[in-house]
């Protein structure tokens, strides 16, 4: 049991500090425990990019749109805080690959690009006879050797050539951290990959016998449900209700932490309001840059200077369903860095969450910025619809202007684990629980940038608190 009122200062209240907040007080609650929680956020809203535009009967989300209903954390919390009536799968269907100015279906039976199934594989026009001779090199191909970190395209360009990875596997992973599968490091992005082939040698046998088999289909069943899943109401209402169950006074929005030292067995936070704030342990839940910031007296912080972050923009445009002349069955695509087009992805939203989009309406959601191509970012509203709209022309023939549109820049936004990063990151957090104990980091820019990977650092770092509150 705790002997005296302690204070837990959370900084940065994206998903993962404000889920930090809401089990630690939960915890606080439960076990009756004798410290408080308080919650700094710089801007004026909580949950940094999970924001949804409600506009006209569009559900319109401006960052992540949903999340993986196998990584349970997600799930699990937006049931605690009353959203389990409004949780909806998104409705699976074909997806395409663009590349060399063509839609190609996605190949069946791969997985994560990775092909497991030699029928779709043989038939399939996304590669030439050469690429697919190579891609089946990898059921001889040896083991790689020695446990060091690698890049993606080293290990996949090994294991199944450039053509598999340059037009099925580099659009698919990369798109996910929108950073060059040349420079990101497998161990901290898809380290399941280097396991399967440490165990089975082959990638593609590995995969076909680690994957649980699907139950067929019949051809009566409705729509087969998808294994992703939103909020009907948008991700913003997700933030919105856990916020309503953190305690009244908790939070401070509108206030910068500007540096943090440590006093004693304390830390002082001072904010950009000259305030201080005093607290017995703190938790850093802002990128990685900001905490660099934040501890610059602390010169083992700078390697986070060093660690790029891509900005990038999602372009949702609506349209009368009139408006699209080639009406494609599928969910939408991913396009291969070969093509000449500027959009990374494109999500037909309307298909894929019905419940997003008003009867007799199209909704269609770009992404663009990616590794060396960012500049676009910085353009206007206009032109970027403008490059977006010359794109889809070529795909979907589409002949008139969107009815509504949202353009959303994300500047910064999305940390690059890049190789080598579990390393750095082992030293820094050495160095933080030797010179600063009771400080932890959590968030994107360390162990995962996914929704319920935020939540699972959040959940691990709230066991890290109690622990230390209670020495």
């Amino acid at each position: 049991m705790l002997e005296k009122k302690q204070r837990v200062v959370i900084i940065g209240g994206g998903i993962t500090g404000l889920a930090t907040a809401y089990y630690l007080q939960q915890q606080a609650i439960q076990q009756n425990l004798p410290f408080e929680v308080k919650l700094i956020e710089a801007s004026h809203r909580l949950g940094g990019k999970m924001q949804t535009v409600v506009q006209d009967g569009y559900v319109i989300e401006r960052g992540p749109d949903s999340f993986l209903e196998r990584k349970h954390s997600a799930m699990r919390l937006a049931k605690e805080v009353g959203l389990d009536n409004k949780l909806v799968n998104n409705t699976a269907g074909q997806s395409f690959i663009l590349a060399n100015g063509r839609l190609y279906p996605m190949p069946g039976g791969s997985i994560m690009g990775i092909p497991t199934e030699v029928g779709p594989f043989i038939t399939t026009h996304l590669f030439s006879v050469t690429g697919k001779m190579r891609a089946a090199a990898d059921l001889i191909i040896p083991r790689s050797r020695g446990k060091e970190d690698q890049s993606l395209g080293h290990f996949f360009r090994r294991r199944l050539g450039d053509e598999v990875l340059e037009n099925l596997i580099e659009p698919l992973l990369s798109g996910i951290y929108a950073g060059d599968i040349d420079q990101l490091s497998l161990q901290s992005t898809f380290p399941q990959f280097y396991q399967v082939e440490q165990k089975y040698r082959s990638l593609i046998l590995g995969m076909r016998k680690s994957t649980p088999t699907k139950p067929k289909i019949s051809a009566s069943s409705e729509k087969k449900k998808g294994q992703f899943l939103t909020v009907s109401t948008g991700l913003q209402s997700f933030v919105e209700a856990i916020e309503a169950k953190l305690q009244p006074q908790s939070v401070i929005k509108g206030y910068r932490v500007e540096s943090v030292r440590r006093v004693g067995k304390e830390y002082e936070l001072e904010l950009n309001s000259r305030e201080r704030i005093i607290a017995d342990s703190v938790v850093v839940a802002v990128p990685h840059y900001v905490a660099a910031s934040i501890f610059s007296q602390y010169d083992y912080f700078s390697v986070f200077k060093e660690v790029p972050a891509t900005s990038v923009a999602t372009v949702a445009l609506a349209f009368s369903k009139s408006a699209i002349k080639k009406d494609i069955d599928g969910t939408g695509f991913v396009v291969s860095r070969n093509s000449d087009f500027s959009i990374t992805a494109c999500t037909w939203t309307h298909k894929k969450w019905p419940h997003s989009t008003p009867d007799g309406k199209v909704l269609l959601r770009c992404y663009v910025g990616r590794p060396g191509h960012e500049t676009i970012v910085d353009l206007s509203d206009d032109e970027i619809i403008n490059i977006v709209l010359d794109d889809l022309k070529k795909t979907m023939d589409i002949t008139e202007k969107p009815e509504l549109s949202v353009v959303t820049r994300w500047k910064d936004s999305m940390p690059q684990y890049t190789v080598g990063h579990q390393s750095r990151l082992e030293t820094v957090t050495n160095r933080v629980a030797e010179d600063l104990p009771g400080v932890f980091l959590a968030g994107s820019s360390y162990r995962g940038i996914g929704v319920p990977d935020c939540i699972d650092q959040a959940e691990e770092t709230v066991k890290k608190v109690l622990k230390y509150l209670d020495k």
